[in-house]
């Protein structure tokens, strides 16, 4: 893999830096092969319209919902080798420091630190194997703004909740005395992670690391809230998906290029 090249679609200049939402996610994107397939397929079971960025070029795009920019698509799977996923990005005072304090803890870095003015990146795994991005600088929209109109909420299915928030909280500083800081608990048998007093992610045990379904290996799922499960669900089958798991609450869909996702209507997590 290209080390230089961007990763799949990150934050653009906003009013707020990721200082305010320190450890917090702050964005999340989509690698796929197909641009103009994954947009009529988002367009179809989501609602979303689409932007172009003159700064990323011909292979991104971003989602909106009602003008408020949600979610980041890149067409740059095959071309840079990466798997087609969702991946949520934290926000972090220092994107070097947070790679570096990665790979001492066992996980890797796929793609970067580099330098996306105004911010840095980076594309990394934990030392289970699940995905997930950092990103230093300025906001691509104020967070209160996207917590409303984005996700629902992020949830890491993994070996060791315990074990995995061990592992984030010292690479993203939970808990620790920076201004604004995610706060974390453990609820049950599962890690609860608040930023400004809002659950913003959930950690849970179970996933197996060598499982061949990989809806059951470790990886961060992606919950986005919607009005009518069902209509999502019959909407991502008839538009090239397919229905993993589906309830009256909430459906696991896979959209055309394989990548997977959650739709709920759940208000809380």
């Amino acid at each position: 893999m290209n080390h230089d090249a961007t990763p799949s679609s990150h934050p653009e200049p906003g009013v707020l830096s990721t200082h305010s939402v320190c450890g917090a996610p702050c964005w999340v994107s989509l690698t796929s092969r197909d641009l103009e397939a994954t947009e009529d397929f988002y367009h179809a079971v989501l609602g979303w319209d689409w932007r172009s960025t003159a700064k990323l070029g011909e292979h991104f795009r971003i989602a909106l919902v009602d003008g408020a920019p949600v979610a980041g698509i890149a067409a740059v799977a095959s071309m840079w080798q990466m798997a087609v996923a969702w991946t949520p990005y934290f926000a972090v005072p220092s994107a070097d420091a947070a790679v570096s304090r990665v790979q001492e803890r066992g996980g890797t870095a796929a793609v970067g630190p580099i330098s996306l003015p105004p911010g840095r990146a980076a594309l990394l795994a934990d030392r289970d194997g699940a995905t997930f991005g950092i990103w230093e600088g300025e906001l691509f929209t104020d967070w209160e703004t996207w917590r409303k109109a984005a996700p629902a909420f992020i949830r890491l299915h993994t070996r060791d909740a315990f074990d995995a928030a061990m592992f984030y909280g010292e690479v993203l500083e939970w808990a620790s005395d920076r201004p604004g800081c995610c706060e974390v608990r453990y609820e049950g048998e599962e890690v609860v992670l608040r930023s400004h007093g809002e659950v913003v992610a959930r950690i849970e045990s179970g996933a197996l690391e060598a499982a061949p379904d990989p809806t059951i290996r470790p990886h961060w799922q992606i919950h986005f809230r919607v009005a009518d499960v069902a209509a999502c669900a019959r909407a991502a089958e008839c538009h090239g998906g397919s229905v993993l798991r589906e309830g009256a609450e909430e459906a696991v869909l896979r959209d055309a290029d394989g990548a997977q996702f959650t739709v709920t209507s759940r208000r809380e997590i």
